[in-house]
């Protein structure tokens, strides 16, 4: 195991890359232990589903800078000769459009049914805003795409807020402790991340230019922000085996 091998997947930033793979861990290791028919509830599956993606393409954003001529050969093919440096259009793709897909879905999957529907709608027009945005060349795929994230992140602040007025106007709701909801605490993680990382994604090179320590601030706490939402995943996933914690989701 080479040096750059090491630095690239554990040294160069050990805060943010070890914690999402040992969740990772823990999480295999809850999820088969749950019983089959909560294997297969997406209350349980899609948490564990995203906890695995996000620390898949993480992983995979650590091989990119350890392995330089397979960055350089995946941005030429995808016309970026400029900057091969350069992993964006891994976090462009698996970030702020798929991860925001999978958010939606879970969204989705806490809401009322008719509710359900305004989330499946808004899915189909971010894929189809995005791709026209990307295939059109207004926004590449390998280079900073602030419409296509603030269109996800407002998608996901609506759909958090959709759930909310559900909490607090919905008798299934009041009836019950919200504290003992996984979902709520979800909700709050998601909607905590995607508010910081779209006011970063706004203000970052400013605050860079002009305060550079909080601009470094601002994103290491999106960074801890994003390692505390998988914790929270990881902690619905064991749900089912805390019963004395957690309730039943009313939907």
């Amino acid at each position: 195991m080479s040096d750059r091998f090491i630095e690239a997947f554990f040294t160069a930033y050990p805060q943010y890359s070890i914690p999402p793979d040992l969740l990772l861990l823990i999480g295999i290791f809850i999820f088969i232990k749950l019983p089959k028919e909560k294997k297969r509830n997406i209350h349980f599956l899609l948490p564990f589903v995203i906890l695995c993606f996000t620390v898949f393409y993480g992983n995979l954003g650590s091989y990119t800078n350890y392995n330089y001529e397979f960055k350089k050969s995946v941005n030429a093919y995808l016309g970026n000769t400029e900057y091969p440096q350069f992993n964006l259009w891994l976090f462009n793709i698996a970030e702020r459009q798929v991860g925001t897909i999978l958010y939606l879905m879970l969204i989705k999957s806490y809401l009322r049914p008719f509710k359900r529907k305004i989330i499946n709608w808004m899915i189909f027009l971010f894929i189809v805003t995005a791709s026209i945005l990307q295939f059109s060349g207004i926004e590449p795929i390998y280079l900073n795409q602030p419409i296509i994230f603030a269109i996800g992140a407002n998608m996901i602040l609506f759909g958090g807020a959709l759930y909310f007025t559900d909490l607090i106007t919905h008798p299934s709701y009041l009836n019950g402790n919200p504290l003992r909801l996984t979902s709520f605490w979800q909700m709050t993680a998601i909607i905590f991340m995607f508010t910081l990382s779209y006011i970063s994604s706004v203000a970052l090179i400013y605050l860079y230019e002009v305060n550079p320590v909080l601009g470094s601030a601002l994103q290491s706490i999106g960074i801890y922000l994003g390692i505390l939402t998988l914790a929270v995943l990881t902690i619905s996933i064991a749900s089912p085996l805390l019963p004395n914690i957690f309730d039943k989701e009313p939907f």
